[in-house]
């Protein structure tokens, strides 16, 4: 049986798991590429810490040009993680005749069309499946099982950080502080939980995702995105009484204006697919012209569901999938792609729920409905409870609307909060039923 050489470049806890399955499980990889795979490096600038598995001698080292410099190593599995110096290192593997495995959608996100330019210089490929979902095989799906199809829709939940988090709040009732106290706790959320908490993860996997789906090249940093430490005890509370979750929810959607693309807390209609994702888990309602809806549900994070992709993406580069599939689809190919135009954020239709601070007297209802009605905002239903704790003469006013534009409403919005009988600061939230 031939045997081909791989590297792992970055042994913390994917690295560490995808090194696990290239040690524990040879016989498996072996029946699925028809070759014997054989671990030539691990490349990790600590050589000392344990990491629950046990590196043949001599193959831990710390010199990225032992793989760079070695011709017999096929392909290389990037898990450094981070923007630089990760860029210098895959441009250096790709230069030196490697083809790249990688789980890292923030380099993707920023740097996607240069890396995708030098592998097709040098006739390499990059396979990046667990850069978007973890263990879930959307990448896959989108660029190979679904191609048959005109995608016309995507809505993700696309951080497992986030849905934990949210998951907490409705189920036990903890505010937001204490929800991501026992996120970190249990290794869902970093000690700074930035990142996944203000829509910045999920966004970059959008990006990604738009451009797989639809040719779309949007900066991620532009695509308009609000994070969950906007959402309080108070909303879930609402949310569940009108029947609804409230989700981080990532959207791409195909309008005859363009490619609709946000992401936000949205109210999820309960016993809905996407409502019922509890936990740490992710999961992508995609809906094609053809196929119609499908739904993909799994673990979005974690050691060993990332590293379950991974070496999925070891496996097609090794046997020539992930070539072929590379030059089929041409991402990030500016000769070769038809990009679909991004649409004006604010002239997006959408139902909202909003909650208010208003003044508990006679006229207010009228007064907050007329600025609504000026901006041709249609109120679809009231919620109002008896003022709770301290009575400041303010009482909370929850209001779901008809679909109206996010321009108008952010018009409407602002003349309410300028109102004496109002407090600044709505809370504005999508409804998805």
């Amino acid at each position: 049986m031939e045997t081909v050489k791989v590297a792992v470049v970055g042994f913390g806890t994917i690295g560490s798991g995808a090194v696990k399955l290239l040690l524990q499980q040879p016989e498996r990889i072996a029946r699925a590429t028809g070759k014997k795979v054989e671990l030539a490096y691990v490349v990790d600038k600590d050589l000392t810490r344990s990491r629950g598995v046990d590196v043949p001698k001599g193959k831990l080292v710390d010199d990225l040009n032992l793989v760079l410099n070695d011709p017999e190593i096929h392909t290389v599995i990037e898990l450094v993680g981070g923007i630089e110096p990760t860029r210098g290192i895959v441009l250096k593997l790709l230069e030196n005749g490697k083809n790249v495995v990688t789980a890292n959608k923030a380099l993707l996100a920023h740097h996607g069309p240069e890396l995708f330019a030098m592998a097709r210089k040098k006739g390499r490929s990059i396979a990046f499946e667990a850069a978007v979902g973890g263990g879930i095989p959307i990448i896959a799906a989108i660029g190979q099982s679904l191609t048959a199809n005109r995608i016309e829709c995507i809505h993700g939940i696309l951080n497992g950080t986030s849905n934990f988090i949210l998951t907490q709040m409705e189920e036990l009732g903890t505010d937001y502080s204490a929800s991501v106290a026992e996120a970190q706790r249990l290794g869902y959320a970093e000690a700074n939980p930035a990142m996944d908490v203000d829509g910045t993860d999920a966004a970059q996997k959008l990006a990604i995702l738009s451009h797989l789906a639809f040719g779309a090249t949007p900066d991620w940093r532009k695509i308009p995105r609000t994070g969950i430490d906007t959402v309080q005890t108070a909303d879930i509370r609402c949310a569940n009484e009108l029947g609804y979750s409230i989700k981080l929810l990532a959207v791409a959607q195909l309008t005859d204006e363009g490619l609709e693309l946000h992401v936000s807390p949205t109210l999820t209609r309960h016993h809905t697919p996407l409502a019922e994702v509890r936990g740490a888990y992710n999961a992508v309602r995609v809906v094609g012209d053809a196929v119609g809806s499908v739904f993909f549900h799994g673990l979005g994070a974690g050691q060993m569901p990332t590293a379950s992709a991974v070496i999925a993406d070891l496996i097609d580069t090794i046997v020539g999938r992930a070539a072929i599939t590379f030059k089929t689809l041409a991402l990030w190919d500016k000769d070769r792609s038809a990009p679909v135009p991004v649409r004006d954020p604010g002239k997006i239709a959408d139902r909202f729920y909003l909650r208010l601070s208003v003044q508990d007297r006679p006229g207010v209802l009228a007064e907050i409905a007329g600025v609504f009605g000026r901006h041709n905002i249609s109120i679809a239903s009231v919620l109002q409870h008896e003022p709770a704790g301290l009575d400041d003469g303010f009482v909370p006013l929850v209001i779901m609307t008809h679909s109206a534009s996010a321009g108008a409403l952010d018009d409407a919005l602002k003349t309410i909060d300028s109102l004496p009988c109002a407090h600044p600061g709505t809370v504005r939230m999508r409804v998805r039923d």
